[in-house]
């Protein structure tokens, strides 16, 4: 094996990288050898099977339910009500929370933090590869690691870094592959290292420890590190590396990408239009025969596209399918999904549910903020896609420079009167880009003193700051009944990758 691809802890451990298994769809077609290892689920489970604090009464009831509440996660029993699936997530959490060392660190299923380091400091994210003994995955990743290079001596290790709750993991992983073997090549990719480089200038910053660091899809860069010429010919992801792994869900998820960057690209807040990437989309039935394929071979249970907008081209050829595996993914609302025919075309091809971009409720909001809807379109979209029998997974967005409090009222007001076309609510504060075209006209001011920090405080313009906006949420939105009920319906820490399983149970796919 030449080539050691790695997934650090801590992301979601509900189905495989999809960054990683498009690196190893590519080297596979390129004739390279490899190995994928998502450190991220075997860590945890890992993190689970260790010495626990057990000083009350919930953290033994925890213990005692450990394994309980892991198979119902994998089986299917956790989903047959919102109560039982909470109760079964917040108890894990309470085991990983407990763990008696290394002190100083929070370890849930969906993220990490440290008292010790910040990952927004890259003079910390270095202090953690120069201590890599003090990271909370170091017994893990460190026998690991060991059993990896003294088996196959990888010469080139490739790390997927898209969050920051993967940083200071990553970064400790880094240390101890470089006292573990000097010589091996280090190459740092992913998301945030994308936002990194293009949204904040960070190109050089690790260079004592990183060999490189590539922004954007990195299969043509991998694959010319080999020694191999990229062909560019798109090639499907491989799962084979991942299908035996204990994640955490009922039935084989398998994430797809049909596109890079995202086709619209005009919303104010949106990284990929601050930071200027470009967008690039596989043909609709190239990318619809690839996942047909795997979901087959590897008898697949949900498929997760994962694009930033799923273009209105794919989601035609969808609709044109008669796909026999249940999938979901994100959209932006267009006239295409005001078409009640067009939605039961996608219902068919086995769409369970839409993840829609809302963002507000305010018409004045959603100019200011460039998404190029209207309400009413809105409105007949949600009612469509809802009448196909798709469940809808809806993000709003409050605070943002153009919104004030009665504009946030009346978002409210929205969502209360079409409350019966939402099945489950994303709700966020906005964060402002540093790179953003909002910053340039906005009094801003930093967050924290981390230089690898990709959002800016600002004043805002109306006076409706983050607080005031908090308040607002959990004192006035969350505390409305006809809101309160979808709400309630957010799968904690796992949020919209385990909605689609609840979806399923309230409406059941009917195949011929």
């Amino acid at each position: 094996m030449d080539i050691l691809l790695v997934n650090p802890p801590v992301v979601k451990p509900s189905e495989p990288p999809a960054g990683l298994a498009l690196l190893c769809g590519a080297l596979k077609e390129h004739g390279r050898k490899f190995m994928a290892l998502d450190a991220n689920i075997e860590g945890l489970m890992h993190f689970l099977s260790g010495e626990v604090r057990a000083g009350d009464t919930w953290t033994r009831r925890a213990l005692s339910h450990l394994d309980e509440n892991l198979s119902s996660l994998k089986n299917g029993r956790a989903f047959r009500s919102i109560d039982g699936y909470t109760k079964a997530v917040t108890e894990i959490n309470r085991v990983l929370s407990q763990r008696l060392e290394p002190s100083g660190w929070n370890v849930s299923l969906s993220n990490l933090s440290s008292s010790l380091w910040s990952p927004v400091k890259s003079e910390d994210l270095i202090r953690a590869a120069e201590y890599p003994e003090q990271d909370a995955f170091f017994p893990y990743f460190s026998a690991r690691l060991k059993e990896i290079f003294e088996r196959d001596a990888p010469g080139l290790v490739g790390l997927s870094l898209n969050y920051l709750s993967q940083a200071l993991p990553c970064f400790a992983m880094i240390g101890y592959l470089k006292k573990l073997d000097p010589a091996v090549k280090i190459i740092l990719g992913g998301g945030l290292v994308t936002s990194w480089i293009r949204g904040i200038g960070l190109i050089d910053l690790f260079s004592g420890l990183v060999d490189e660091m590539v922004a954007g899809p990195g299969e043509e860069r991998l694959v010319n590190l080999t020694g191999s010429t990229y062909t560019g010919a798109p090639s499907a992801p491989d799962f084979s590396g991942f299908v035996l792994l204990p994640y955490l869900s009922p039935g084989r998820i398998f994430p797809f990408s049909t596109s890079q960057g995202c086709y619209w690209a005009r919303c104010s807040f949106c990284p990929e239009n601050a930071e200027g990437n470009r967008f690039s989309s596989k043909p609709p039935s190239e990318a619809l025969e690839h996942m047909h394929r795997i979901m087959e071979e590897e008898k697949g249970s949900l498929a997760h596209i994962c694009d930033n907008a799923l273009t209105p081209s794919f989601l035609r050829e969808m609709s044109l399918s008669d796909s026999p595996y249940p999938w979901y993914g994100f959209a932006r609302i267009t006239h295409h999904l005001a078409d009640p025919e067009f939605c039961a075309g996608l219902r068919r091809s086995g769409c369970v549910m839409l993840k829609l971009g809302l963002e507000s409720g305010d018409q004045h909001v959603l100019d200011g903020l460039g998404k190029g809807i209207t309400l009413e379109e809105t409105v007949s979209v949600l009612k469509a896609v809802k009448s196909a029998g798709i469940a809808v997974y809806a993000y709003l967005l409050f605070g943002t420079p153009s919104e004030d409090r009665a504009a946030a009222e009346r978002t409210l007001d929205f969502i209360a009167a079409n409350n019966a076309f939402l099945d489950f609510l994303n709700l966020s504060i906005f964060n402002l880009p540093r790179a953003s075209r909002d910053a340039a006209a906005l009094e801003t001011y930093d967050f924290s003193e981390g230089d690898l920090s990709l959002y800016q405080g600002f004043i805002h313009p109306r006076g409706w700051d983050r607080k005031s906006v908090r308040q607002f949420l959990d004192k006035e939105l969350k505390r409305n009944p006809s809101v309160a009920r979808i709400v309630r319906n957010d799968p904690p820490s796992f949020t919209s990758n385990h909605a689609p399983f609840f979806a399923m149970q309230q409406a059941p796919l009917q195949r011929p």
